[in-house]
C-alpha cells in the first residue's frame, strides 16, 4: 500500500496547505475577527472528502490486487498449456522418431554428445550397397565444410580432412573440376561453397543449374539453385557446396534432366527429415561383385521410401566417401578414395 499512501498525500496537499493558512487565520481571528466556527466546519467537509476518497484509493487497490491474482491465475493456466504443448510436440517427435529408425532398419554404430546425435545404418537393395547416417544437430558449429588442406585449388581425401580436423564422421563435398596453372594441378571448386557464413570466391552463376545445399546457422538443412547471391543470403547459410540436380523439395521429387536419370553411378546425398534430423547417404558403384550403383530416378524412390523431404545429390563418382569412427565405411569403386576439393565433416 506504500504507493497508495503516497498518492493520497499527493492529492491532498493542497487541502493541508490550505489547513494550515486557516489555522493561521484561526490564531489572528481575534485581530481579523475571522468567523472560527466557519473554518472548522470547512475543515471538517476537508476531512470528510480525503476520508472518502482514502476509502475510494483503497477500493481501487482492492480491486488492482484482485486483477493480479486473476492474472497470476490466468499466467498459470497458460504456463500449464505451454508445457502441455511442449509434452505434446516432445511425443510428437518421439512418434517421428520412432517411425523413422522402423524405415531405416538397426542402427549398427552410434555416437551421442551434447553437440551430436549419429546413427549409421547398412543399405542393401537389389543392385546396390551403402551406408547411411542419421544425425541430430544440437551444435549447428559441429557441421563444417571443409577446403581440402583448408585452401584453394588444392585436393584431399575424405579420411584425410577427418582426420585432420578430428572429425567423427565425414563424406565428399561438393563438385570440381581440375585444370593445369603454370604446370601445376589446380582444382577449381563448381558453383558456390560457404564456409562460415561466408562465400569462399565471389557468386558463381554458371551455368545456372547447380543448387547450393547446406545448414543454416540454426543447423537446418537449405538448398536453392541460386541466380544471384542474394538467394543464397537470404538463407541465412551457414556451410554448404554445390552440385546437381536436386533430388527431392518438401517429400516431392524434383524433375532429373533426362541424362541422368537412368545410369547408375556410386551417389553421395545430403538432406533432411521433416524433423530437421540431417541424413547423408553413400552408395558404392562400379563393382560388379559389391554394389553397382544406382540411377539418381531409382534413389528419389528410395528416398521417399525412407521419408526424407529434402534431398541434394552431391559428387559422386570415385569421390563418393562416408569416413566414421577413423575408417572408411564403404568401398570407393577407384578401389582407393580419390581426393577431393571439399568435404562435409561432423566434429565430435
Amino acid at each position: 500500500m506504500g504507493k497508495i499512501n503516497i498518492f493520497i498525500l499527493f492529492l491532498i496537499a493542497p487541502f493541508i496547505g490550505f489547513f494550515f493558512v486557516s489555522l493561521e487565520f484561526k490564531d489572528e481571528s481575534q485581530y481579523l475577527e475571522f468567523p472560527v466556527n466557519v473554518l472548522t466546519e470547512d475543515v471538517e467537509k476537508l476531512y470528510d472528502e480525503v476520508s472518502r476518497l482514502e476509502d475510494s484509493i483503497v477500493k481501487i487497490g482492492l480491486v488492482a490486487e484482485n486483477q493480479k491474482e486473476v492474472f497470476n491465475v490466468q499466467d498459470e493456466k497458460i504456463s500449464e498449456l505451454s508445457k502441455l504443448s511442449d509434452s505434446q510436440r516432445r511425443l510428437s517427435d518421439d512418434i517421428y522418431e520412432k517411425k523413422i529408425l522402423k524405415m531405416l532398419g538397426p542402427a549398427v554404430k552410434t555416437h551421442i554428445n551434447d553437440r551430436t546425435e549419429i546413427k549409421i545404418f547398412k543399405l542393401a537393395e537389389l543392385g546396390y550397397r551403402g551406408y547411411i547416417a542419421k544425425i541430430k544437430l544440437f551444435d549447428p558449429t559441429a557441421f563444417k565444410v571443409v577446403l581440402a588442406k583448408d585452401q584453394l585449388g588444392a585436393l584431399e581425401t575424405t579420411s584425410n580432412a577427418a582426420k585432420r580436423t578430428n572429425a567423427i564422421l565425414a563424406i565428399n563435398g561438393g563438385g570440381f573440376y581440375k585444370e593445369k596453372r603454370n604446370g601445376k594441378t589446380y582444382a577449381r571448386l563448381i558453383g558456390n561453397t560457404v564456409i562460415d557464413g561466408k562465400l569462399v570466391e565471389p557468386f558463381n552463376g554458371y551455368p545456372g543449374d547447380l543448387f547450393f545445399a547446406g545448414i543454416n546457422r540454426k543447423g537446418q538443412v537449405i538448398g536453392t539453385v541460386p541466380h544471384k547471391e542474394e538467394d543464397i543470403m537470404k538463407l541465412d547459410p551457414y556451410q554448404g557446396v554445390s552440385f546437381s540436380p536436386v533430388l527431392l523439395k518438401n517429400g516431392k521429387k524434383v524433375e532429373i534432366p533426362i541424362k541422368w536419370k537412368k545410369t547408375r553411378h556410386p551417389r553421395t546425398i545430403i538432406g533432411k527429415y521433416a524433423n530437421d534430423d540431417l541424413i547423408v547417404i553413400v552408395i558404392d558403384g562400379r563393382r560388379n561383385n559389391w554394389s553397382i550403383g544406382i540411377s539418381l530416378e531409382r534413389l528419389q524412390d528410395k528416398l521417399l521410401e525412407l521419408g526424407v523431404k529434402d534431398a541434394y545429390n552431391l559428387d559422386g563418382g570415385g569421390s563418393s566417401v562416408m569416413y566414421y569412427d577413423g575408417k572408411i565405411l564403404n568401398k570407393p569403386s577407384d578401389g582407393r578414395e580419390r581426393p577431393v576439393v571439399n568435404n562435409i565433416v561432423i566434429l565430435p
